[in-house]
């Protein structure tokens, strides 16, 4: 007869990262990190958001929810303020209403 401890019948929590790879698209992982933004501008740069977020995370060493919020923040302001920039010539971002940047 085998003997296990309590503490290895526990479930497995996953962490924000492992939970965030398990989100379909970017508009869940918005929501999952409680980020309002332009659902139109997420869904027509989605790859480019999700590329910059992805490296965000890399460089910053994301290890927990404040840290994956913060990078993907980072990210679609970047992308907003860039395409904004090339349009209009504005720096300032718009639709996100969380943005630091205001």
């Amino acid at each position: 007869m085998t003997h296990v401890s309590h503490g290895s019948l526990a479930k497995h929590k996953p962490s924000t990262l492992e939970h965030i790879a398990q989100l379909e698209n970017m508009t869940e992982v918005l929501a999952y990190l409680e980020i309002d933004a332009d659902r139109s501008f997420v869904e027509a740069h989605q790859q480019q958001l999700m590329r910059r977020f992805n490296g965000y995370l890399i460089l910053s060493k994301a290890d927990d929810w404040f840290s994956c919020r913060r990078a993907l923040k980072n990210a679609y302001c970047r992308i907003q303020r860039t395409n904004t920039n090339l349009q209009t010539g504005r720096q300032a971002c718009r639709g996100c209403t969380s943005c630091e940047r205001r």
